[in-house]
């Protein structure tokens, strides 16, 4: 029975790695975009690794109950296509006996899954949205990109090159007063930035400078200059900004509080609604584990195929159901009085009663 167990167990784990890397990286990559640009822009490597580290337990949530799934439809098919089910069950053991040790992973990483939704993944996720941001206020130099505007209070600055970390080539700066009417335009042959990291104020020293400026008649004086210097507020486009402090990121103990107080205060139906929906689905996901294995055992076992696309493909469609199923509820929180709190379930429930089901004949068969 031992020898069993370890066979199926680890054909599960190889397909279950192999599925958890290929799903993890592709739902990162699609992720990783802006911070490759940003990398390329002068931000520090380390931000890069913070970046995938802080979005990796949201990302987990999802690939591994899906690399689960994957898992069970193509061992599980596999091993059905080539009579080994049979032969084993002939042998008088049962599928709850073969299955025993993967039933056993899988409550493991439910428990994962559930710590990761519950706590640890929604304040990550926030650092993570939160870093581009910030590293902006440490890495000011990196706002900076040729041929890109960057906007300032008041002033739009264009520049052709960067050289180093702290000088620019080719800098135009375009002056704006309270009615947008452009009062001065500026170009300078190269720049140099210094940033006060304390106050975000960006200083940029302009070196052999054309001024142009207009008058209210829309009159034009040109001037040039060796020197000049322009100081601008970097940070207040940033704090003005900043990421809210939403559902979303918060861990479920305070969701739970911000939840009660709401409801003390009389707060709008639809606010609370909103809370709900968060917190269970967050658990609604985190037990999908075990409605992906209720449900992909019998059907892998039925559809008895060897080639892997078939499994895969399966599970795809599956898990694309579930996911996609749960996103919808989510966005009925417009409409408190069909409780989609509740109906945020309603996968979870249908996948493991639809996998029960067949389980249960498969198993008298």
């Amino acid at each position: 029975m031992w020898t069993l167990n370890r066979y199926v167990t680890r054909d599960f784990l190889i397909v279950f790695g192999m599925a958890i890397g290929v799903l993890t990286f592709a739902m990162l990559g699609a992720r990783l975009g802006e911070v490759m640009e940003m990398l390329a822009r002068g931000i520090p490597v380390k931000n890069f690794f913070l970046f995938i580290y802080y979005t990796l337990p949201m990302v987990l949530i999802y690939t591994i109950p899906w690399s689960i799934l994957v898992a069970i439809m193509v061992v599980f098919g596999r091993l059905s296509a080539d009579s080994e089910i049979t032969a084993m069950r002939a042998c008088g053991v049962s599928l709850l006996q073969i299955v025993a040790p993967l039933l056993l992973f899988v409550i493991g990483m439910t428990a994962i899954c559930l710590y990761l939704q519950v706590y640890a993944g929604p304040p990550m996720y926030r650092k993570a949205r939160t870093l581009l941001r910030d590293t902006a206020t440490t890495q000011p130099m990196a706002i900076f990109e040729p041929g890109k505007q960057i906007e300032f209070e008041g002033a739009v600055v264009y520049i052709d090159d960067k050289i180093g970390n702290d000088q620019l080539r080719g800098v135009q700066i375009f002056m704006f007063d309270d009615k947008l009417r452009l009062t001065q335009d500026i170009f300078a042959e190269s720049a140099k930035l210094t940033a006060d990291e304390a106050t975000m104020m960006l200083n940029i020293n302009l070196f052999k400078c054309v001024i142009g400026s207009y008058a209210a008649d829309g009159s034009k004086q040109t001037i040039f200059n060796d020197e000049l210097e322009f100081n601008f507020d970097y940070g207040k486009a940033v704090n003005d900004n900043r990421v809210r402090e939403r559902a979303k990121f918060l861990p479920a103990d305070q969701l739970l509080a911000r939840t009660k107080i709401m409801r003390k205060r009389g707060m709008p139906k639809q606010d609370i609604c909103e809370l709900e929906v968060e917190l269970n689905s967050r658990i609604a996901l985190a037990l999908s584990p075990i409605a992906f294995l209720l449900l992909g055992l019998p059907l892998a076992i039925r559809t008895s195929r060897r080639e892997t696309s078939v499994g895969l493909f399966l599970s795809v469609i599956l898990g694309g159901v579930f996911f996609l199923s749960i996103v919808v509820i989510e966005s009925l929180t417009i409409f408190p009085a069909i409780f989609p709190q509740y109906l945020i379930w309603l996968p979870n429930l249908v996948f493991q009663a639809l996998g029960a089901t067949l389980l249960y004949r498969v198993s008298q068969q």
